[in-house]
């Protein structure tokens, strides 16, 4: 008989959000009229010249191998864009493409992390970066921010937790789950830290694009040895089938990121690259609809939950999500408020406690805006009837 899993499984715990999902499906399989407010994928298409650049390429036979680290092309079209919106230049050896943001996080984790490594996460966090650290068996160190400030990073926090084991801090911005939005002064207060602790800076911008009264604002015109740049094309341009994102980085970085992933996924599909490269030679205004779209929604979200007794929602300032304040119900227990939520009232979403958040709940705004009131319709009802 074989003698069971890796040890470093035991470091690790299961997709919350996937959680949700698979119970979700159960009920809709079953005939349940469940909102679905847990998914972190817009309800858009992707856009259509970029629909047509995927099948384009594989109707011209662009379905062998790759390079690993991407057709040169996209790579040279990501650096381009990079030098357009943010007068930063990078090589297309600074540039390496990936299948999707949480490849290209895995990838840089096993390029840098060691066994006894700390890993700075501010918290609430996105729910894979511990996990991703724990995996390579390095320690993710939790830093906290506050909900009265938006949940925006404090360096001092972070400098506080900083040891000689320090190796890297991950920074999401804008945040999943609390839709923070970090300023420019706030990323170069990061890296100044970085730099004077001589470790890397890592900056999740996944939902860069998807942002409302201010920016984008990206890390990328901090370029130096520390600073590593996540991207996506996932949440911009409604993509995140087709698995496209990348790393910008130093050069020895992005070669050890190169050879993880030519022995992983060798490569991402040489289809999807195809459609990417339509998509950043494209016009970027057809993101706008959609942005536009998902602040109206996010007006409403808010206002509605607001109304709702006991519950503190801060207006998230990118990203597709909230992340209100339920500490007032079941004693702050959000995963048994959420199981309520979707047993009762047959909406779905995601507990803090998966975040890092506990007294929380993830919800996601990429649903129409009829069914989201409905929602919040059916949430304060369900509240309600705990409180009494």
């Amino acid at each position: 008989m074989p003698r069971g899993m890796a040890e470093r499984m035991g470091r690790l715990s299961p997709s919350a959000t996937m959680e949700v999902r698979r119970r979700t499906e159960e009920l809709l399989r079953a005939g349940v009229d469940v909102i679905d407010l847990g998914p972190g994928e817009p309800d858009f298409g992707t856009p259509e010249p970029v629909r047509r650049a995927g099948v384009a390429a594989i109707e011209g036979g662009c379905t062998g191998y790759t390079q690993a680290g991407g057709i040169p092309e996209l790579r040279a079209a990501i650096a381009a864009r990079y030098r357009r919106d943010y007068r930063v230049s990078y090589a297309v050896e600074e540039v390496v493409v990936a299948a999707g943001a949480k490849q290209a996080l895995f990838s840089l984790a096993l390029a840098l992390f060691d066994e006894g490594d700390e890993v700075l996460i501010p918290a609430p966090y996105w729910v894979t970066y511990p996990e991703v650290a724990r995996l390579c068996g390095a320690e993710p160190v939790l830093v906290p921010t506050d909900p009265t400030d938006g949940f925006h990073l404090s360096p001092a926090a972070l400098e506080e937790r900083v040891t000689p084991r320090t190796k890297a801090v991950i920074v999401n911005s804008p945040c999943n789950p609390t839709g923070a939005l970090l300023a420019p002064e706030e990323l170069e207060a990061i890296v100044e830290l970085a730099a004077r602790h001589d470790f890397y800076a890592i900056f999740d911008e996944a939902y860069e694009a998807i942002v409302y009264e201010r920016g984008p604002f990206s890390a990328a015109p901090l370029k130096d040895e520390h600073v590593i740049v996540v991207g996506s094309l996932s949440k911009s341009h409604a993509m995140p089938g087709w698995r496209i994102g990348w790393v910008l980085g130093p050069r020895e970085v992005i070669r050890a990121v190169l050879t993880v992933q030519s022995h992983s996924i060798t490569h991402p599909a040489s289809i999807s690259q195809y459609a990417a490269l339509a998509a950043l030679e494209g016009a970027w205004d057809v993101v706008d609809p959609m942005v536009a779209e998902f602040r109206a929604r996010r007006d409403l979200v808010v206002e509605a939950l607001r109304k709702i007794p006991g519950i503190d929602c801060p207006v998230p300032e990118g990203t597709f999500y909230v992340f209100p304040d339920v500490s007032a119900y079941l004693g702050g227990d959000s995963a048994a408020l959420a199981r309520a939520l979707l047993e009762g009232a047959h909406v779905a979403v995601v507990p803090g406690e998966a975040f890092g958040g506990r007294g929380h709940i993830r919800i996601s705004f990429t649903r129409p805006r009829e069914r989201l009131a409905e929602a919040i319709s059916r949430i304060a009802a369900t509240l309600e009837g705990l409180h009494g």
